[in-house]
């Protein structure tokens, strides 16, 4: 199949998760196009059939801002009729359903082009629900030819946010589970604890919604109990003040602020545990490749995280912004290593088991195999 897929080429979960698919798709004999208005972060190889072509912006005095969602739909446009593409799998309901949806009408009268949308979350429960958005996105789902979301929790806010009655199919994110996988007495590790204390881990845009100056608070209490380093990569709006929280606590000696990085399997092997308290998080994707790498999870009890992290088993879930009871969760996993090995084993199993890459990505194909052909496939994620 010839796929043409869209995303933001940020470090946020969509955009990895559709750069990473992409891959896979490409491995497993796709041509694949990525159509963006700039390379993906993920994007790190071009091995296999895989293409990238860029939205070329243009700047006209006429108009006071760039046109992106028109200038994407013409590169579509241009992308599916040259490369003969069957499917344009879009990540986020606006602007890329939207671009989408104009490019497939375009190419009708000589060529049916498959759209396929992907909801990740905030498009449907940030910016879509701003009222002059609402009707676009729900436009754009209604008239998407499938849609898919990647938790029960945003299908089931879908449905109920915008009065959808059309089928949304859930299909997880997941992981390459053969290169997220621990690696010990690695020279990082060395490095950030010397002294052989734990390493707690946060990776995420720093975001608002992230909470990251929660992951700060509970380290606080955390590091009081045992001895321990905290190492935060990523980057986004809330470094400045997360930065200076760590500072105010006297924390600037055992915090790491990392930035962007490409290398995570690196850093997440050498951590012990991974704190997400997030206050949205439709599924969690720093969580399941930390999970990957046999580190356990204390998170929020938000959005899809429960569908990901197992109370009790692969690790801990609190309610939202309850730091105490966070730090709490994280003091009993560090300071009992026999409870840690098994979390530690049980996080790794799940990942595998329900989220590696070879068992989601075929339920795509699947679904691809199913827009072109028309006819009805199982779709079943375990």
């Amino acid at each position: 199949m010839k796929i043409g897929i869209t995303c933001y080429p940020t470090y946020g979960g969509s955009g990895v998760v559709a750069t990473e698919l992409g891959k896979a798709l490409a491995k497993r004999g796709h041509q694949v196009h990525f159509i963006s208005y700039a390379l993906p972060a993920r994007l790190d190889s071009m091995a296999g059939d895989i293409f990238y072509h860029e939205v070329e912006m243009s700047q006209y005095p006429l108009f006071d801002f760039p046109l992106y969602t028109d200038s994407l739909a013409s590169k579509m446009v241009d992308v599916a009729k040259y490369h003969d593409l069957d499917i344009l799998h879009v990540h986020y309901a606006i602007p890329h359903a939207t671009s989408a949806l104009i490019a497939k009408q375009i190419l009708a009268p000589t060529k049916e082009l498959k759209v396929i949308t992907t909801l990740h979350g905030t498009d449907v429960t940030l910016v879509g629900l701003e009222p002059s958005f609402l009707p676009l996105v729900k436009f754009s789902i209604e008239q998407s030819d499938y849609v898919t979301s990647v938790s029960r929790f945003l299908q089931m806010k879908t449905y109920t946010m915008y009065n959808i009655e059309r089928e949304i199919q859930v299909i997880p994110n997941f992981v390459d589970t053969e290169l997220y996988v621990r690696k010990e007495n690695l020279p990082f590790r060395k490095r950030i604890a010397s002294n052989g204390e734990k390493i707690i881990v946060h990776v995420s845009n720093f975001r608002a919604v992230k909470r990251v100056p929660d992951v700060i608070r509970v380290f606080e209490i955390v590091r009081k109990s045992i001895p321990s380093k905290l190492i935060l990569a990523g980057d986004g709006p809330d470094r400045t003040e997360s930065e200076r929280l760590a500072r105010e606590l006297g924390l600037q000696e055992e915090v790491r602020f990392l930035g962007k990085q490409t290398h995570l399997p690196e850093i997440l092997s050498a951590s012990d545990l991974m704190l997400m308290p997030s206050q949205s998080e439709s599924f969690g994707l720093s969580a399941l490749e930390a999970m990957s790498c046999s580190v356990p999870v204390v998170s929020s009890s938000t959005g899809g995280l429960p569908e990901l992290v197992v109370h009790g088993e692969t690790g801990y879930i609190a309610e939202l912004g309850d730091v105490q009871r966070m730090a709490k969760y994280a003091i009993e996993l560090l300071s009992d290593d026999r409870r840690w090995e098994m979390f530690s084993q049980n996080a790794r199993k799940r990942a595998v088991e329900r989220f590696n890459v070879d068992e989601i990505v075929p339920v795509y194909e699947r679904l691809y195999e199913e827009a072109i052909s028309e006819a009805k496939l199982p779709l079943s994620v375990k």
